[in-house]
């Protein structure tokens, strides 16, 4: 259930329970903490984790007699965890209570957008009518990076009593919310000690296996009455035991302010001291949540996109856990944008190719954000150089899952849990993720005008990622093309031709034509650079002006696959065996996961025309139609609304959406062309996550791509907003499910741009700015207006525009 700030979940169900716990997360861009009630500990029902940006660990474990290397992202110590237990006045003492426990009666949980906090309530009762209500009200704060809170009141019902209460800081935890990770080792934290302070603040230290990160959590309890408290330790949990009275007319209150500190934290101190200290003096619950509500008021004064209806609700839920993700917190960290959030475990916290999906909002309107995501990728220059080198090539070659390092993190090993094997994995091939950080770096320029950024780092990022490239290209006589052999598309079933020993595919149509318009770019932006940086940049890349010229060259002549009048997802597509979808569809209903079920069958993917996700279409995602046919008429290959048409068509009817980034990009193309299904792949891309429509992945965290890439859908798609060389383009695409709709959004050093859109007309003001420059709009038609700062006009949109 959903009011316009608030997602309720009014009952209590184990069944969908993680799923509740992704999506109730709460974070600020450093840390998140999963939703998960804090009496429950990890089971096959329940995930309770805190994760940190950027905290990472490696550990071997020995999988099908081979021994394997995996990156994870740390859960760490559980700060929320209390358990709780009722002694009635002349009653026997009761049982440790949990959501799990066969006398909860009622159960609510609140999540509020707007302030950022999450609420849960139980009501218990037992055989002799006795009631105890409980209340926990939690919050990540979101503007002191290093805190967090939660306070429990208790009422009690029908009794009066003792209530025992044990506040627990708890260490003794290991890597284990996804069940197909269970054969990997997951015990990350070693080294724990743990305390408590004679002022009542609970400490723990300990330190990741390999990395060596140092962690040191501090958590302060207290409580309304004050009563006794009992401590006992471990080496790797601190607990304080309370017994405080209890009736209807005294309720009971605990409180726990925790306080998260890192070897990785600048400037450098000791993480458990410095804990402590911040535990220690950190206001009380109420000054807490006033200042971190205040936090949540900016953020979406500068964030928010305002859709009607129950759209406008998931839209808002999405933009709420984008920045709990990627917050202002995170312009001060190393660290990039993981494709499941800090929800949960899922890919391992790993960093994809989802900023793709992501940076288009972000850098809207959270600019030096987005900024500093790329210098996350800028920062692995270096490592992405000598992963090139060691390939045999030149430039900058970017792994497909990157964490702490930079290194290649793609598992060697995957699991198919539909038929219990371990298979190879080979989709570290997705060469096309060095395009995706080269069209954000275009794409933050032409949005912020930031040539600090696109002239320095920006530069060297896209110049490098062109360099690889040109040098993986490869000149084939017979075609008088350029070709990329031996890699992988997003679609991700197709690892290799059937039967092939080797892995690897030749020539996907998304990697060709991305790498062709990324060398156009690197062109255009060394034209652009001033003399003596373009003379610096030569010489670190080792570059002559023949190198410039091939790329020029390449960047025409790279080939492209085409059968039966469409783009060809990879040389050979059309060759491929049709699959029988009605028959699968009938045998196993939900087929989004085909390369599971074929394998399960002794069969491969390999063999069909048949698509994970949006490949080729992804085409259609990057550029605008008409950008899309100016990049192939570069190439020499004809490209118009007809063939792309049937392009779009083809692929349509041959895809599992096995991913939700699938629906996403469908839609996406879909809208462009206002087709009839656009918005049933739109609205399912709306609803991965809060329905969990993959069937299980929600409850192992968020999907970060998805959610977005459907505030981006609004934004580029439906609204129109598009920033280019001539200006800012608004060419709406007109979703009667989407009647009206604002944002307020910066752009090229304005900050608060607002557009409004009502059925027929926009509105659009630009703040004042003493001294400065004009907005250059680009409207429907090609029609051109500048509007200076302080000034606020209507438009009509032509007929075909209007919702």
């Amino acid at each position: 259930m959903t009011t316009s700030w608030t997602w309720e979940f009014s009952s209590y169900d184990p069944k969908t329970e993680r799923v509740v716990e992704s999506l109730c997360t709460l974070g600020n861009g450093r840390f998140a903490t999963r939703g998960s009630a804090p009496e429950t500990v990890p089971d096959a029902v329940h995930a309770p984790g805190t994760y940190l940006a950027g905290c990472y660990d490696q550990l071997v474990s020995s999988v099908e007699r081979a021994r394997i290397t995996n990156e994870d992202m740390v859960r760490l110590p559980d700060w929320t965890a209390l358990r709780y237990r009722c002694l009635p006045e002349g009653g026997s003492p009761g049982e440790w209570l949990t959501p799990d426990d066969a006398t909860l009666r009622h159960s609510r949980v609140s999540l509020d957008l707007r302030r950022g906090t999450l609420v849960r309530r139980m009501l218990f009762q037992d055989a002799h009518g006795r009631r105890l209500g409980v209340t926990h009200t939690r919050l990540v704060h979101m503007s002191d990076p290093f805190l967090a809170a939660q306070r429990t009141v208790f009422r009690a019902y029908g009794w009066r009593g003792t209530l025992v209460v044990e506040s627990v800081l708890d260490g003794d935890i290991a890597n284990c919310g996804v069940e197909r990770y269970r054969d990997l080792d997951g015990h990350h934290l070693t080294g724990h000690q743990a305390g408590v302070e004679p002022e009542g603040v609970a400490w723990l230290g300990c330190t990741t296996t390999s990395s060596r990160i140092r962690i040191g959590i501090a958590v302060r309890v207290s409580s309304r009455p004050v009563g006794p408290v009992a401590v006992s330790c471990t080496r790797t949990t601190a607990v304080q035991a309370l017994r405080l009275p209890i009736s209807r007319e005294r309720p009971v209150a605990v409180v726990k302010t925790a306080a998260l500190r890192t070897s990785l934290d600048r400037p450098a101190q000791e993480p458990l001291r410095e804990a402590v200290d911040q535990a220690s003096r950190a206001p009380h619950f109420p000054a807490l949540l006033t200042t971190h509500q205040a936090a949540w008021e900016r953020l979406w004064a500068e964030g928010e996109l305002e859709v009607p209806g129950e759209t406008g609700h998931i839209l808002r839920l999405h933009a709420f856990h984008v920045l709990q993700t990627l917050s202002p917190l995170t312009t001060e960290l190393d660290v990039g944008v993981p494709a499941r959030g800090l929800h949960g475990e899922a890919y391992r916290g790993h960093v994809f190719w989802d900023e793709l999906f992501v940076l288009p909002y972000v850098t809207l309107h959270f600019p030096e954000v987005a900024r500093s995501l790329l210098m996350y990728r800028y920062r692995r220059l270096p490592a992405a150089r000598d992963a090139a080198r060691r390939s045999g090539f030149a430039g900058a070659m970017f792994p497909w899952q990157s964490g702490s390092s930079g290194r290649e993190e793609t598992q060697t090993l995957h699991l198919n849990p539909r038929s219990g094997r371990w298979l190879p994995d080979h989709s570290h091939l997705q060469r096309h993720v060095g395009s995706a950080i080269a069209w954000n770096v275009w794409r933050y320029g032409q949005t912020t005008g930031d040539t600090g950024f696109t002239h320095g780092p920006g530069a060297e990022l896209l110049l490098h990622i062109a360099r690889y490239w040109a040098s993986a290209a490869a000149y084939d006589p017979g075609l008088r093309r350029y070709r990329l052999r031996g890699v992988l598309g997003p679609d991700e079933y197709h690892d290799a031709y059937p039967d092939a020993i080797t892995p690897g595919i030749d020539d996907n149509a998304y990697t060709n034509v991305t790498a062709a318009w990324v060398l156009a770019r690197a062109l255009d932006l060394y034209e652009e650079l001033p003399p003596v940086r373009r003379s610096e940049l030569l010489t670190e890349l080792g570059l002559g002006r023949e190198d410039l010229e091939r790329w020029r060259e390449i960047s025409h002549r790279m080939y492209v696959p085409f059968h039966s009048g469409v783009i060809s997802q990879f040389e050979g597509y059309g060759d491929l065996a049709e699959l029988d979808w009605d028959a699968y569809r009938a045998r196993y209903h939900d087929i989004r996961r085909l390369d599971r079920i074929l394998e399960a069958e002794g069969d491969t993917a390999n063999r069909y025309q048949a698509s994970k996700q949006a490949d080729t279409l992804m085409l259609g995602y990057l550029f605008r139609p008409a950008e899309l046919y100016g990049i192939f008429a570069r190439l020499g290959y004809p490209l118009d609304d007809e063939i792309w048409r049937a392009t779009v068509s083809y692929y349509l009817a041959r895809t599992s959406h096995g991913s939700t980034l699938s629906s996403l990009v469908h839609g996406w193309v879909l809208a462009r062309q206002r087709g009839a299904d656009a918005w049933t792949l739109c609205q399912e891309a709306l609803l991965s996550d809060v329905t969990d429509i993959q069937g299980g992945t929600t409850g192992e965290g968020i999907h970060l791509g998805a959610m977005g890439g459907t505030l981006d859908l609004v934004e580029r798609v439906v609204v129109g907003l598009e920033a280019c060389e001539d200006g800012l383009h608004i060419d709406p695409v007109p979703l009667g499910e989407v009647p009206r709709s604002a944002l307020a959004f910066c752009y090229r050093g304005h900050r608060g741009i607002r557009v409004r859109f009502l059925p027929g007309r926009f509105g659009i003001s630009v703040p004042s700015a003493p001294h400065g420059p004009p907005v250059d709009l680009v409207l429907p038609g090609d029609r051109t207006v500048s509007m200076a700062p302080g000034q606020q006009r209507w438009f009509r949109l032509p007929p075909g525009q209007a919702w």
